[in-house]
């Protein structure tokens, strides 16, 4: 089959088209014929081996134990386990695989459900890492409730299209962070208030929730921003170094948190199938709408990885083999 692999840590650069084996399967698992696929950040980062603590947590010390980028995917089950009872070959289904930028793809049962009639694959695709992202920093490390003023630094990017989405329908009131460009993408998502960060930053509000998806400003700044028992999720880091990658910041907050009304939180999202069934069930009531920026084959992931370096996706970025 044919995939996109890489040999060695670096830029879009080091990613190459080659024919490899198809995946085996084991009890539990589902091989998929790939329909969709969608990078995420965090693809970038396996993809570089940037900060150099993920190696540490499992990825490879020197070159990617996974030579297959990719995670996020909706297909056909082709095959399925021996001990894979609620999935059959046919079904539609989304969630998370082992190398996804392929034309078939290994994944555990428990992270796929079936995709919505209605929803296409290149939608579906695009859902996984970035919406369950997005709910659990909200749901479970925000402790969000109905009624709070929200406030969503980097509306605009990966996690930030579900965060907006995602707090409305917790029943948040709703500001977002953009740059100009994509300040009609963040209002049609249905965000209360939208700021240009290149015009006013923050604004002059207080937030009962902060959730912060870009990484690069200053706590003092993001706890002015806060009611006196406010809570500040941040949400990964991209100014941190090739090191920790941010880890000291989010580091920071918590121990500054020990001596504060405020709470100052970092976050880091588990796939969990439960949560899966929650998206499907909004995506197809509508209530949850996936963004694609643009749609590649297969044959040109390099240069959508090169589009997700560059950080300007108005949306997912979607490879169909």
């Amino acid at each position: 089959m044919k995939a996109v692999v890489q040999d060695s840590y670096g830029s879009a650069d080091v990613l190459r088209t080659a024919d490899v084996e198809m995946p085996v399967i084991g009890a539990d698992d589902v091989l998929l014929r790939v329909r969709a696929a969608s990078l995420h950040r965090g693809d970038w980062h396996v993809m570089t081996g940037v900060p150099s603590l993920i190696r540490v947590f499992g990825f490879g010390l020197r070159r990617p134990k996974g030579r297959i980028r990719g995670t996020d995917v909706a297909g056909v089950a082709h095959s399925v386990g021996s001990g894979v009872t609620d999935l059959k070959p046919g079904d539609e289904v989304f969630g998370v695989c082992r190398g996804a930028l392929a034309e078939y793809a290994s994944a555990s049962a428990r992270l796929l459900v079936k995709k919505p009639a209605g929803i296409s694959f290149e939608q579906a695709a695009a859902v996984p890492t970035s919406a369950v992202s997005a709910l659990q920093a909200l749901r479970d490390a925000g402790r969000l409730t109905a009624g709070q003023r929200v406030l969503v630094i980097g509306a605009a990017g990966g996690v930030g299209i579900y965060a907006v989405q995602l707090a409305k329908h917790l029943g948040g009131i709703v500001t977002g962070i953009c740059s100009s460009s994509k300040v009609e993408l963040v209002t049609s998502l249905g965000a209360d208030t939208v700021i240009d960060y290149t015009r006013s930053d923050l604004g002059s509000e207080r937030y009962d929730l902060i959730l912060d998806l870009a990484g690069n400003r200053m706590l003092s700044l993001l706890r002015r921003s806060l009611t006196p028992t406010g809570t500040l999720v941040i949400v990964g880091g991209e100014n941190g170094g090739h090191i920790l990658g941010g880890a000291q910041r989010i580091i920071g907050a918590m121990i500054l948190s020990l001596v504060l009304r405020q709470r100052l939180t970092g976050f880091a999202a588990a796939h969990r199938l439960e949560d899966l069934l929650l998206l499907a069930d909004l995506l197809a009531a509508g209530s949850l709408t996936p963004v694609i920026h643009r749609v590649y084959p297969l044959s040109e992931a390099i240069d959508a990885m090169r589009m997700l370096e560059s950080g300007d996706p108005q949306g997912k970025l979607i490879i169909t083999p």
